[in-house]
């Protein structure tokens, strides 16, 4: 089955290791629109690329940009990127960022589900900002606050354009509120067949009822967060010891078949001062899982088919539909 990239199609078997939930620029958009000389392409699309060769060649042959509307989206800038990255593909998402209803930009808060399932479909089907890039996945959120009524829209929304295009679906999700229940109730509701869904960002919490819960509804679970550990602003995360022993301890249960692999990383997100951000989160790079997580899920007793489980096996599934 052909996947589509930002270069083009491929075939699901041949995407390879692949990282299922990173980012390469997250930017404010309000920011750039307005005030355009804040932002130095060159620069960041040049570190992208370094960025990017430095992963493929530790093997990973797809990256998963989970970049969307809300978080500045803009596939021009990843194209230029992936141009000169060419051994490795990068998917691209459809869908729409936001934690509460007031995030929701005011254009489309009187669109109904089925409205904003349009637009997603149409960067299914025609491609993204007129570029003729198409997305191959589709992103939503439900944060703390849960699923308020815009939110719920936007999930509906996702689910209705899956079930037209039957790309598959990966959230983010406050994991510490279980709020991946809430998106498969809203989900299973819309018809949606959970194997088509990863939930995102469950590697937060070692709540094993939760993630237990989740894979046995049929969903993978993003254990995605890699590189983000405890600082003083925000000690809820977990260790490095702890997110390594929380997927050592499902693989002991036999869930490798149900996890996938990511960062949530970036090359640039604007939300902080950068330079401040890499010494606070020294590890929140694409390598760090190839470097030093999977070492540690071997001393753990991962073993290499379930190592190859998570970062091929799966994906291959996700958006082959299998």
């Amino acid at each position: 089955m052909p996947v589509e990239t930002v270069l083009g199609p491929v075939d699901a078997s041949q995407l390879g290791q692949t990282l299922m939930h990173e980012h390469i620029f997250v930017r404010s958009e309000p920011a750039y629109v307005s005030f355009p000389h804040l932002w130095d392409e060159e620069r960041w699309v040049a570190e992208a690329v370094e960025r990017l060769r430095e992963v493929a060649t530790l093997g990973v042959r797809t990256l998963v940009d989970l970049t969307v509307m809300g978080l500045g989206r803009d596939v021009r800038l990843v194209r230029r990127v992936a141009e000169q990255v060419p051994q490795l593909n990068v998917i691209v998402a459809t869908g729409i960022y936001i934690y509460s209803d007031d995030e929701m930009p005011r254009a489309f808060r009187t669109y109904s589900a089925d409205r904003l399932a349009e637009l997603f479909v149409r960067d299914i089907r025609e491609g993204i900002q007129g570029t003729g890039i198409r997305a191959a996945v589709i992103k939503c959120v439900t944060d703390e606050p849960g699923p308020t009524p815009q939110v719920e829209k936007v999930l509906r929304a996702a689910a209705r354009a899956h079930l037209r295009t039957r790309v598959p679906i990966s959230t983010h999700t406050h994991s510490w509120t279980r709020r991946g229940l809430d998106q498969q109730r809203i989900f299973k509701e819309e018809g949606v067949d959970l194997s088509r869904v990863v939930i995102g960002h469950s590697g937060d919490t070692d709540d094993y009822d939760y993630l237990v819960q989740l894979m046995e509804n049929g969903s993978y679970i993003g254990m995605d967060r890699f590189g983000v550990y405890p600082v003083p602003a925000a000690a809820h995360f977990p260790t490095f010891e702890k997110r390594v022993e929380i997927v050592a301890e499902l693989c002991r249960r036999g869930y490798a078949e149900r996890m996938v692999l990511s960062h949530d990383a970036s090359v640039c997100i604007d939300w902080f001062p950068m330079e401040a951000l890499r010494v606070a989160q020294p590890k929140w790079h694409y390598c760090h899982i190839h470097q030093e997580v999977l070492p540690a899920l071997r001393e753990r007793g991962v073993t290499e088919r379930q190592i190859e489980q998570m970062l091929v096996e799966n994906p291959r599934r996700i958006f082959a539909g299998g």
